[in-house]
């Protein structure tokens, strides 16, 4: 990259942007990494745009003078996608997060990107209504449907790709588009909403959404039970959605993940075995007819320890605690980083894909705990290194590899709800074949420069 016109660049910004520009180090390093093990990278400098002008202003500036640009919602991501692994501009949309429309009747609301989940569900909470896709984090709007978010709630209500109605983005050379509507269906020409819903800043910066929203459940039942092995714990999660029992959550977590459980929640208590967390919505009597049958289910397959959360208090304790899986998950093992993978398979081919995945560990001699939202096929592989030792980091690769490989040879994708970033785009060709130079086209198409999160999702040379 060109330093001078990089520096141009800059001063550019600086005219559009005043203070809202930022070389500060602080603030370069706060955008140089995500929540992934992944090697840090800084930009050379931070916009803060408030408007969707003052971001169609930035792209114009940044294409003129062929600079880089990665958007940035909050930081959350796993895959390395906000890294700026070629310098240039990070874009932080933090500062873009008002509610602007909310349309009770027709269940929809329109917001800017900085919006996160909790802030829209703490302003839904007077209406009766909430958003739903809940990936742990708290993410915000435009960082979630750049990734094609998912999390906890996907089985019952679906992932961003869902729950996304109409976007306006701003493309590489500055201009503004609108995609969609807020009509439920359409079949007016290509889909180009969900052509921006996955493609993790590399086609263009969201600077609005219109999300789908859903009526609050009048009654919400919470419930956590154990099985003797992973595989039966998987079986009767497939055999309960074969049954259509409309669940909202049907998290698993393995034996060894429950024991970093018990560690970082003390107050938990749950015996280390493999665990199913769940949760049911519906009315009064819909919830106990779904609870009913998923009792009968588990009981084909040994299930054990059943409690039940009717308490919103006791709700957020486990949901909480769930949430926290990733911290519980190191306190395994003193001062170690995670590294993280995840994968997804058609549900039939769930059971084996653990049990195989399983197996590739112990092979490792690595502990990894498993965490996963399998009522839709997904689940989360954290292997526990020494970030000192670099053998350990190839080690963990490595078996990562075997592990989205495995997924992909049972029909699955190497990534469920993690997105592509710089992580798991080794492994783009193998899952798409020959679709893979299409997206290259697509690509080039939209961002003839390949200034927009270069080096990210596809490859264009």
């Amino acid at each position: 990259m060109n330093t001078d016109t990089t520096a141009q660049a800059i001063s550019d910004l600086k005219d559009l942007l005043g203070e809202r520009i930022s070389t500060g180090e602080s603030i370069l390093e706060m955008h140089g990494r995500d929540e992934a093990y992944t090697e840090p990278a800084l930009p050379d400098a931070v916009a803060f745009p408030e408007s969707t002008e003052e971001v169609s202003g930035i792209m114009k500036i940044c294409s003129r003078h062929a600079v880089p640009v990665v958007p940035f919602g909050i930081g959350t991501s796993l895959e390395g996608h906000v890294i700026p692994i070629h310098g240039g501009i990070s874009v932080d949309t933090s500062r873009m997060n008002n509610i602007l429309e909310i349309h009770e009747s027709d269940l929809d609301a329109v917001v800017q990107p900085g919006v996160t989940r909790t802030q829209l569900n703490d302003d839904l909470r007077a209406t009766g209504l909430m958003f739903t896709v809940d990936p742990g984090a708290n993410a915000t709007l435009g960082g979630m449907a750049a990734t094609r978010a998912s999390g906890t709630n996907t089985v019952r209500y679906g992932s961003m790709r869902e729950n996304v109605l109409a976007l306006e983005v701003v493309l590489p050379d500055g201009t503004i588009i609108e995609t969609g509507s807020r009509a439920r269906k359409s079949s007016a020409g290509y889909d180009l909403t969900h052509l921006f819903v996955g493609s993790e800043g590399t086609l263009g910066i969201i600077t609005k959404l219109t999300v789908r929203l859903f009526g609050q459940p009048d009654t919400i039942l919470a419930a956590t039970c154990s099985f003797e092995t992973v595989d039966n714990a998987v079986n009767a999660v497939i055999m309960a959605i074969q049954m259509g029992i409309p669940m909202a959550r049907i998290e698993l977590l393995d034996e060894v993940q429950m024991k970093g459980m018990n560690i970082f929640n003390p107050d938990l208590n749950l015996s280390e075995k493999p665990h199913l967390f769940l949760e049911f919505h519906g009315s009064e009597s819909g919830v106990q007819e779904q609870v009913s049958m998923f009792e009968s289910v588990g009981e084909e397959f040994g299930v054990s320890g059943l409690q039940w959360a009717t308490k919103a208090e006791d709700r957020n304790r486990l949901w909480t605690a769930r949430h926290n899986a990733y911290f519980a998950g190191k306190s395994l093992r003193k001062g170690c980083e995670g590294l993280i993978t995840d994968c997804c398979v058609p549900i039939s081919a769930l059971a084996e894909c653990i049990s195989r995945s399983k197996q590739l560990v112990a092979e490792s001699g690595m502990i990894a705990p498993i965490v996963g939202h399998v009522g839709d096929g997904n689940f989360h592989l954290m292997i526990l290194i020494d970030p000192n030792d670099p053998e350990e980091l190839t080690q963990a690769k490595l078996l990562a590899s075997k592990v989205n490989i495995l997924a992909l040879s049972l029909g699955g994708t190497v990534t469920g709800e993690h997105g592509v970033g710089t992580g798991k785009k080794q492994y783009m060709k193998e899952e798409h074949g020959t679709a893979y130079a299409l997206m290259a086209t697509l690509k080039r198409a939209v961002d003839p420069k390949n200034i927009m999160n270069p080096g990210k999702t596809v490859e264009v040379g």
